[in-house]
């Protein structure tokens, strides 16, 4: 039997990048035992059901999850975020969200290859805040950042350890602690802290707005970034449309101790779902990141050896995984 992996479609583009993605791994000869879940927009317009809890006490005895992509335009914004993806995340403790960035170059610009390591279970989306006097002229609404020395410094050793393993051994804080003077406090003495552990590595501060500027014009600075969970969302964002693109952009929401989850960053696309279209190459890569978590570390590195040259990854979605797959 190989692996026990939980395998959530989703919506739009997501089953038909996945079906790419589970192509090339058996073509890179890993097995997998798959359990498929219907899961996202489509099924919560069906029955209501967004993401019940006796799936995720499945998900518990699972090795990993690969997600597709969720959500459709029927479906009130943020009902599915926050019922599917968040839950998943806080309840199963994803508290690393891992994305790397390799760009090849091109006659414009240099090659680069970093990594964003970003905070996945606290910050503005932890839920804390609430609203006065809703829906009146004199309405207030309030939206905290939760930063637990816990959660700060499990995400900042993670970020340390990764650095250490890597040829440059360099990284980079990335915050805001000019305004944001508690939680952004907080993350710098802790940062500093774990530094002192780590003395191989190279450390450096960039203030998030700055750190926006570098990404577009000097990307290839950086090693490893760390950084919050709203500030990893942006930048992470602008890291894929630096690299190619997010149709390259692959992601990894981690519990080290437990089940994790990976998936590509580029959403449902429901504009093309159902036409052969999209580009599958980020839900390969995402699929590589959960052979590397599952210690499958030798096939992985083929199928990232098997997305370089990504001129010639064009085609339809199929074409592009039979492209990849034929390389392995």
């Amino acid at each position: 039997m190989g692996h026990k992996i939980g395998v959530i479609g989703g919506d739009g583009i997501g089953p038909e990048v996945l079906a790419e993605g589970l192509k090339v791994i058996a073509a890179a000869g890993v097995e997998l035992d798959t359990v498929d879940y219907r899961l996202g927009g489509a099924r919560y317009l069906d029955d209501g059901v967004v993401l019940p809890d006796e799936v995720l006490e499945e998900w518990r005895g699972l090795d990993a999850l690969y997600l597709g992509a969720v959500g459709t335009p029927e479906v009130p914004p943020g009902l599915i975020e926050r019922g599917l993806l968040l839950k998943m995340r806080f309840e199963l403790d994803l508290y690393i969200n891992q994305r790397p960035f390799v760009f090849e170059g091109d006659g414009d610009r240099g090659a680069h290859d970093f990594v964003v390591i970003r905070e996945n279970t606290e910050g503005t989306y932890a839920g804390e805040g609430g609203f006065l006097r809703k829906n009146t002229p004199h309405e207030i609404a309030t939206q905290g950042s939760v930063n637990t020395r816990h959660g700060v410094e499990r995400c900042v050793r993670y970020a340390f350890e990764l650095a250490n393993g890597r040829p440059r051994k360099h990284l980079t804080l990335a915050h805001k602690t000019n305004v944001l003077t508690f939680a952004g406090d907080l993350w710098e003495r802790t940062f500093h802290e774990v530094a002192a552990e780590y003395a191989d590595v190279e450390t450096a501060y960039n203030h998030v707005d700055a750190a926006c500027i570098y990404f577009v014009q000097s990307p290839e600075q950086y090693d490893v970034i760390v950084t919050d969970n709203l500030f990893g969302d942006i930048l992470t964002d602008l890291g894929g449309a630096v690299s190619g693109g997010i149709g390259f952009a692959s992601s990894a929401n981690l519990n080290p101790e437990g089940v994790s989850m990976f998936e590509p960053v580029h959403g449902s696309a429901p504009d093309i779902a159902g036409q052969n279209l999209a580009n599958p190459t980020a839900a390969v890569l995402s699929g590589a990141m959960m052979l590397d978590h599952l210690g499958e570390t030798a096939a992985a590195d083929r199928i990232r050896k098997a997305c370089e040259d990504t001129s010639v990854l064009v085609g339809s979605t199929t074409e592009v995984g039979d492209i990849i797959a034929g390389r392995l």
